[in-house]
């Protein structure tokens, strides 16, 4: 029987994922926290919708730094997403701290511990404050300071979420890594298929187009049945089918729901393309905060090196910074411009 009200996200505890779970609106709809539940990979995850364990899996699917996250393009682009839809998504700004057991100070690091999503993004910081230390890839970041917590006096630290810190009792050396202006993680809701949610004023629709021949040469053609109607195409990404070289599924989102007349017509024209669609689920674009993950508060962090972190503020109410993304609002690129992104090594952040 599938639990009503549990949620499974990529963990373990304290991972980007968790964050992005309880941002959600579905999640934060509910009067009392429904229980969340960490799963040790994207898989995973998405079988305990599937079995009925939890009602709703939270999982990254891409990173405006480092591209897609394949284990979940896995599942969409096959078989993964069978008898499942993609019922909302959340964007997380991702800000990093260097952590580390008490007793380590900065100048006693010698390994740093993270996902290598985490280590690309901070490599510049590292580079310039911790030269020597030896960069070692971790299966999340959560996971990175859950086993340096385990190794005190050893010189090892962790890049991971600030909430991280406190989880797993280490003391934060550094806080506001990562590359000038920071990254955003998409993560996606997946739902057991019944019905998408209700038609809104801001839905996105997510297909697996594949073509007859699987190249791209028919792209033009698939891509002109929904620009000709006036819908605009917000992402577009090859993904390898696995059975020859340059035979790909193509992962599209267009902004409309299915239920939308021309959104529909488009859909019912596309074997004159050559092509056929999957139907991955229509729901409403991400439109709330970008706000960094900091405790469990929605507030920016100041640069800091080696120092305990502070309490954070309060949130921004009524206002916003001046390098603030903005708030209730999403960037419109302008019609018939894709955004193509490449494939990328990760599973977890």
């Amino acid at each position: 029987m599938t639990s009503a009200t549990a949620y499974a996200y990529l963990g373990p505890e304290g991972t980007f994922t968790e964050a992005a779970l309880r941002r959600l609106p579905a999640y934060a709809a509910h009067g009392e926290e429904p229980p969340r539940r960490p799963y040790p990979s994207v898989p995973a995850a998405l079988d305990a919708v599937r079995d009925g364990d939890c009602a709703t899996a939270v999982v990254p699917l891409e990173n405006s730094v480092k591209g897609v996250v394949p284990a979940t393009m896995d599942q969409l682009a096959g078989a993964g997403l069978s008898g499942l839809h993609i019922t909302g998504e959340v964007e997380l700004p991702v800000t990093f701290a260097l952590m580390a057991p008490d007793g380590t100070d900065l100048a006693d690091v010698r390994e740093v511990f993270s996902h290598p999503h985490a280590l690309a993004q901070c490599a510049g910081w590292l580079a310039e404050h911790l030269p020597g230390a030896r960069a070692v890839p971790a299966d999340s970041t959560a996971a990175a300071a859950h086993g340096v917590a385990g190794r005190p006096g050893g010189g090892a630290a962790a890049v991971a979420a600030p909430p991280a810190a406190e989880r797993y009792g280490l003391r934060v050396l550094a806080t506001g890594l990562g590359r000038p202006g920071g990254a955003v993680t998409r993560f996606v809701a997946v739902s057991q298929a019944w019905f998408p949610p209700a038609r809104t004023a801001r839905d996105r629709t997510s297909l697996v187009v594949t073509t007859d021949d699987g190249g791209p040469a028919r792209l033009a053609a698939i891509l002109a049945l929904f620009t000709t109607r006036d819908i605009e195409v917000s992402r577009i990404h090859a993904w390898p089918t696995g059975d020859r070289l340059g035979s790909y599924h193509y992962f599209v989102d267009v902004d409309g729901h299915v239920e939308n007349p021309a959104v529909r017509g488009a859909l019912s024209t596309l074997p004159t393309a050559g092509a056929s669609a999957r139907f991955l689920g229509s729901y409403p674009r991400w439109t709330g905060p970008r706000r960094p993950v900091v405790g469990d508060r929605h507030a920016a962090p100041p640069p800091a090196v080696g120092h305990r972190a502070a309490t954070p503020p309060p949130p921004v109410v009524g206002n916003r910074s001046a390098g603030a993304e903005r708030v209730g609002t999403t960037e419109r690129r302008p019609r018939g411009r894709l955004r193509s992104d490449h494939p990328a090594t990760s599973t977890r952040t």
